[in-house]
């Protein structure tokens, strides 16, 4: 007989808290001079899922006597930003995960998964010129961490059963320096050759640690900042003459586990959004 597993939910919790504890003290790493996050606004888009075989009878019976609202949930997850005292996504996720199972006691497991709302520093004038406020700030439209976290009872405790951190929404664009060509031609094939071309890609990149505690971020030095794989990909492209979409990764991947040998993987979700030649050069053209 398969393993039945019962569970609800709640997406769409955002959770903001300002002055969270700062990260730092990360590895310095040679593509990247991110080194520290100040975490003045720690905000995020969560989702969260209860597990256990108690909650079977408020779909068989509706019984309701074990359920926690939904709206419950999102207080709770909402609540538990206030008490946090770390500096990470995936550390808040467990430590919540956690929180869940020792108030309900009939639940299994809990899975938080996240995605940061991430504000980007901005520039203002004052009487000492420009600078970088302390107080403004503007909601990022770039790319942003991913983190998720499911949290088993067990008969000793608690176990974190899964954990994966990421950085979703990359995207970037190198002018030249990469090509494609080679491939198998026949009657389906209308793409051209190119041995230089624009590459314009969309990137999701994902980890995971040997030691699942790397990720709660306690120990700084150990810890894998989206912002440091980001700089890598980055560098990467830069540095690459890339044959292919595949090619580029792979070796990104390479330079990911190489700096920090803490990860046991590297993932990858990538598509081209390059655009069309119509025109090259503009000689002749008024």
């Amino acid at each position: 007989m398969a393993e039945r597993t019962m569970f609800y939910g709640k997406g769409d919790v955002y959770v903001f808290r300002t002055y969270a504890n700062p990260l730092k003290g990360l590895k310095q790493i040679p593509e990247s001079n991110f080194t520290e996050k100040h975490n003045t606004i720690f905000g995020m888009n969560a989702k969260v899922a209860l597990k256990g075989e108690q909650l079977l009878t408020s779909f068989t019976e509706g019984d309701n006597s074990l359920v926690v609202a939904t709206d419950s949930m999102k207080n709770f997850i909402q609540r538990h930003a206030a008490s946090y005292e770390g500096a990470t996504l995936e550390g808040f996720l467990q430590y919540v995960c956690e929180a869940f199972l020792a108030k309900y006691s009939h639940l299994d497991a809990v899975r938080l998964e996240a995605k940061e709302y991430a504000f980007d520093d901005i520039q203002v004038g004052t009487d000492k010129g420009v600078v970088t406020s302390d107080l403004v700030f503007r909601k990022s439209r770039n790319e942003y961490a991913t983190a998720t976290v499911e949290v088993a009872r067990t008969a000793s405790g608690t176990e974190v059963v899964e954990q994966a951190s990421g950085i979703a929404d990359i995207q970037l664009i190198k002018v030249s320096g990469s090509s494609f060509y080679g491939y198998i031609i026949d009657e389906y094939t209308t793409l051209a050759e190119a041995t230089d071309r624009p590459l314009y890609i969309f990137l999701n990149i994902g980890w995971a640690y040997e030691n699942q505690d790397d990720a709660k971020g306690d120990n700084p030095a150990n810890y894998v900042a989206a912002e440091q794989v980001r700089d890598i990909a980055a560098s990467v492209f830069h540095t690459l003459d890339n044959k292919s979409i595949q090619h580029l990764i792979y070796h990104i991947g390479l330079r990911i586990l190489d700096r920090f040998p803490q990860l046991t993987e590297v993932n990858f979700g990538t598509n081209n959004r390059t655009w069309d030649t119509v025109v090259e050069g503009t000689e002749g053209f008024k």
